[in-house]
């Protein structure tokens, strides 16, 4: 892998999950997508036009606010590409809404 450039607030954190990842985004199918041909992996790696990000390895956690996913630990944070961490993230906020029950009407009498 290619020298990384870390995001501008970096404390290290960053530079420790993409190296758990060996710069490869670690999505391995939340996203929707198979990743068969590449055996069951996304294969987008980390290289300039197409950085990776660290984020929660939990679908459920990627709805979380960013104050509250930037204080896990770095045994529970991923490296994603943004495809597909977006992918998840709507994956995620659908499946959310499925489990929530419609709201009742306020009732006028």
């Amino acid at each position: 892998m290619t020298a990384r450039t870390a995001p501008l607030a970096d404390t290290g954190l960053w530079q420790a999950v993409m190296a758990a990842a060996s710069g490869r985004c670690q999505c391995r199918g939340t996203c929707g997508k198979t990743h068969k041909a590449d055996g069951g992996r996304c294969p987008r790696e980390h290289r300039p036009g197409a950085e990776l990000l660290a984020a929660p390895a939990e679908p459920a956690q990627l709805l979380w606010p960013a104050h509250q996913a930037a204080a896990l630990p770095k045994q529970a944070l991923t490296a994603w590409c943004a495809p597909c961490h977006d992918a998840s993230r709507s994956r995620a906020r659908r499946a959310a809404e499925a489990d929530t029950p419609p709201a009742e009407p306020d009732a006028l009498f």
